[in-house]
């Protein structure tokens, strides 16, 4: 699972790069301000989740591969998708409701980080 995590948390930083400069470049001068802060806030948590992914990877290098690490790199990955995901399609879209998602993305990112911190514990 090491190798899958670092491969994704690599393409989920790419995405998120691609992401950001699309907003940066296209989409600031049709966005409202509002919604450009929405876009921004869901390419910083993308960012930020695609290198604790890429850290899951790394962990799984060094300790025995548990379920806590499987699900924390899984956890992850789902609130990039529900969070990040709820935020730009919102901005795109203005449609508002969306960001009803985005709270269980920000709670599948608090499971992950409590995963991965059981995880080293238990490892050392």
């Amino acid at each position: 699972m090491a190798k899958l995590f670092i491969f994704i948390g690599s393409f989920i930083m790419a995405l998120s790069v691609m992401i950001g400069a699309f907003g940066a470049h296209g989409l600031e001068p049709r966005l409202t301000e509002k919604m450009m802060k929405n876009y921004q806030t869901g390419v910083q948590y993308h960012m930020i989740h695609g290198i604790g992914i890429l850290v899951v990877g790394l962990l799984a290098l060094k300790i025995p591969v548990s379920g806590l690490l499987n699900g924390a790199g899984w956890a992850f990955l789902v609130g990039v998708l529900l969070f990040s995901g709820s935020l730009y399609a919102m901005a795109l879209t203005g449609i508002t409701k969306l960001g009803a998602i985005t709270p269980i993305g920000g709670l599948a990112f608090i499971v992950g980080w409590v995963l991965v911190g059981i995880a080293v514990v238990r490892g050392l």
